[in-house]
């Protein structure tokens, strides 16, 4: 009875709301609930990244055990990725530990967690790029490519050591560098292999952070039983909600929390001392990212030989089913 207090309730919120995220979009689970559990002051950044790890560990199974059964993970990808990532995520926090002095760990740990933030949110920026090159190329979907194991293990350790040490980038930056080495791979294999290969490599990290760190129970418990059912939830009404909108307003928090972490890490150039934050330079991070994405996007475009706007909207190119020229019956796009 220790543990209900305000604070279990504010980590269960966390873990349900974050949860559904993940649920409806697949991405933005480390990403998120890392952020979110040490902006609620929950513990040190060691702590919440051991128990975010955990709790991932236990949500990604089940749907890694899903996708096996439907077949869509790509093993020989995932074993190459596995061989990679798993060493790393190992090694990472325990090479954290050797080369910074404990007590400059947590500001360490929360600069390397603002920075890579601001990489996932750039990784969703660059699929969405992948993905119309692609389709204006009229590129055709390959579920079996020729593996390239040398690639595909960099690729693997490179997010082995990311998750390790922040536990971000399971899914956004090792899914980008998936594609970008598998273009043809479809986004259905995308996905479950991601999720395949993932789940061993958190709990690898997980394993790991709770040998060097410890497991706080206060929050892992919390935190589980928050994010499994905000993940089914959010599963179950994917499909009736438009997730574009939610992605690139993850794209907008994402960029904002990891400003936050910086500033609130003391980042030299952003000014800021221990445990001070500048709200009003988050807030205009956050603004000009939501008003400069959508002018971004239409120089991209132009440089496809496409319009500013229209067809293919990001909806569009999210959709594995997507084909130029055809969406259900409706022509709308003759290029």
């Amino acid at each position: 009875m220790d543990w209900i207090t305000a604070t279990f309730f504010s980590i269960l919120a966390a873990g349900f709301f974050v949860g559904v995220v993940v649920g409806l979009t697949g991405m933005g689970g480390g990403a998120l609930m890392t952020p979110a559990l040490i902006f609620l002051g929950v513990g040190e950044a060691a702590t919440v990244v051991t128990a975010d790890l955990t709790a991932a560990a236990i949500y990604k199974t089940g749907g890694a055990i899903v996708h096996k059964r439907e077949g869509s993970p790509n093993m020989q990808l995932a074993k190459w990725l596995m061989i990679g990532s798993i060493p790393m995520a190992l090694l990472g926090p325990h090479l954290v530990s050797w080369v910074v002095d404990p007590e400059d760990i947590d500001d360490t740990l929360k600069l390397c967690i603002g920075f890579a933030l601001l990489l996932a949110a750039a990784t969703y920026a660059l699929r969405l790029y992948i993905n119309l090159v692609r389709v204006r190329g009229g590129a055709r979907p390959d579920d079996n490519p020729p593996v390239r194991p040398l690639p595909t293990v960099l690729v693997g350790a490179l997010g082995g050591l990311l998750v390790g040490i922040t536990s971000v980038g399971s899914g956004s930056v090792i899914m980008i560098a998936l594609l970008m080495l598998y273009p043809g791979l479809s986004a259905v294999k995308l996905v479950g292999t991601d999720l395949v290969q993932a789940v061993p490599l958190v709990l690898a990290a997980a394993v790991s952070n709770i040998a060097l760190h410890g497991l706080d129970w206060g929050i892992l418990v919390p935190l589980v039983i928050g994010s499994v059912p905000g993940t089914l939830i959010g599963s179950a009404i994917a499909p009736r909600v438009p997730q574009s909108f939610i992605r690139r307003g993850i794209v907008v928090v994402l960029t904002m929390s990891g400003v936050a972490l910086l500033d609130k890490a003391g980042w030299a150039p952003l000014g800021a001392g221990e445990d001070d934050t500048h709200p009003m330079l988050i807030a205009g991070v956050g603004l000009v990212v939501l008003l400069v994405l959508p002018i971004v996007w239409g120089v991209i475009r132009k440089t496809q030989g496409l319009p500013m706007f229209g067809s293919p909207t990001i909806a569009q190119l999210e959709d594995p089913s997507y084909r130029p020229g055809v969406v259900g019956m409706k022509k709308v796009d003759d290029s």
